[in-house]
């Protein structure tokens, strides 16, 4: 699956200026951001919309991205995995 293109990330532009908000992340490229020194989120492409990998317990697992409560329920497992 290929990593989400600009227009791609364009149309979550909103989703991330929301994870930009969350303090211990950083962001070295536009969609990806890590926890430290470590890849922590990044976006894909999908037929069916933005999906994100999460790194949540030490692996990444892919949530949907594309609807308004799957980008709360992703900020929402964001926040857990930084507490």
């Amino acid at each position: 699956m290929k990593h989400a293109g600009q227009a791609a990330l364009d149309e979550i532009e909103g989703l991330l200026e929301e994870i930009r908000a969350i303090a211990g992340l950083r962001e070295p490229k536009r969609g990806t951001f890590y926890r430290g020194a470590s890849a922590f989120l990044h976006f894909h492409e999908d037929p069916a919309g933005v999906v994100a990998d999460i790194k949540r317990s030490g692996e990444f697992v892919r949530m949907r991205a594309g609807t308004v409560n799957e980008r709360a329920a992703l900020i929402r497992a964001i926040r857990a995995e930084l507490r």
